[in-house]
């Protein structure tokens, strides 16, 4: 069990701070969809919601030219800053939270279409500002959809494997998440090893999917 803990911690660390990267960006853009419109808007849609549908071996073939060190960016990055991102856990970070984004926004943008708009047109005659609107009354109104959806993308994050690989790579107490720990002991043939360590990570994503279904708006409506 001792081996599990540091791939354990890491997971939860690479999926807590993508699921916070996607509570800022896919709450803003769930509600910025949700509230404009524009041309081309269901081609933003269905854009943002892409890496859940593409392989994740493609998508971190996608990382990797974007953030190697001979890229634009990966290049910028270390030439000014001295950053590396490839075979780092924070490459892993950006993996997932890619990967994990359209769990986050689509159930947002869906629990803010549901708020219903007369409530905030009548803190917009009373005087509200519209930062005060959101904060007081669209988000309390909207965040147990929100939650659900980050609860989601937690427990996706945990399993991610594919992107993350090709990105973060498999560095023991570094980069090497349970999924990836799982993969490498059945590599080597170390099936006890496996067997916890897939007990661990399918005990917290379990709780994690019992935690987002009790949330979600449906049975919320229902229990009402």
């Amino acid at each position: 069990m001792d081996f599990a803990w540091p791939a354990l911690f890491l997971s939860l660390k690479v999926a807590g701070w993508a699921t916070l990267i996607n509570l800022v960006l896919g709450t803003a853009v769930g509600y910025a969809l949700a509230r404009l419109r524009f041309a081309g808007r269901d081609l933003l849609d269905s854009l943002l919601t892409l890496p859940m549908v593409m392989p994740p071996t493609v998508l971190g073939y996608y990382l990797l030219v974007l953030m190697g060190r001979h890229s634009a960016l990966g290049g910028w990055l270390h030439a000014t800053f001295g950053i590396t991102l490839i075979f780092t856990w924070q490459a892993a970070v950006i993996a997932a939270a890619i990967v994990t984004f359209p769990l986050v926004f689509k159930p947002a943008r869906a629990a803010f279409e549901t708020v219903d708009g007369q409530l905030e047109q009548a803190g917009r005659v009373l005087g509200i500002s519209e930062m005060a609107i959101f904060f007081r009354i669209t988000l309390p109104l909207a965040w147990r959809g929100i939650l659900a959806g980050l609860l989601l993308a937690f427990a996706r994050a945990m399993g991610e494997f594919g992107a993350t690989l090709m990105v973060a790579g498999s560095i023991p107490g570094k980069t090497q998440t349970l999924s990836i720990a799982v993969y490498e002991a059945v590599q080597a043939g170390q099936d006890a090893l496996a067997n916890t360590l897939v007990l661990v990570t399918s005990a917290v994503c379990m709780v994690l999917l019992l935690a987002a279904g009790r949330l979600a708006p449906g049975r919320i409506a229902h229990h009402r």
